[in-house]
């Protein structure tokens, strides 16, 4: 490497990042889609003619899985926000670079979240 330029991934590299990523953020959309449907639902989940006793509970659960589903789906919402923040910094050639240290995160950590912006070293002087 020329000593002017900045620590960074090849563009090799980058377009495998690129892959894994996109291939997340599909997982991702169909996760949340998922979500989005069955807290959508129009409640009837075909127990109409099931026990009156197993009706009453459904409606207790179906209240507390709303709400848990609604809370996954925003989860999934920023997890996808996060992975498109990542994409634009493989366009912009920034990927991968710890924004406390400046160095390189470790390629493994990546592979398990792309989305990360701190190496393990700035994420524990968090601590």
């Amino acid at each position: 490497m020329a000593e002017d330029s900045t620590v960074r991934y090849s563009d090799k590299d980058l377009a495998e990042f690129r892959a894994l990523i996109e291939e997340k953020i599909d997982k991702a959309k169909k996760h949340l889609d998922l979500l989005k449907s069955s807290y959508m639902n129009d409640g009837n989940n075909g127990t109409d003619d099931t026990s009156p006793t197993f009706k009453a509970f459904e409606e207790g659960s179906e209240t507390m899985s709303k709400e848990a589903n609604t809370q996954l789906a925003i989860r999934q919402e920023k997890f996808i926000r996060d992975l498109k923040n990542a994409l634009l910094r493989i366009e912009n050639k920034t990927y991968g670079i710890c924004r406390v240290t400046g160095k390189l995160i470790n390629k493994d950590r990546l592979k398990l979240v792309p989305h990360a912006t701190l190496s393990i070293e700035a994420k524990n002087m968090q601590k």
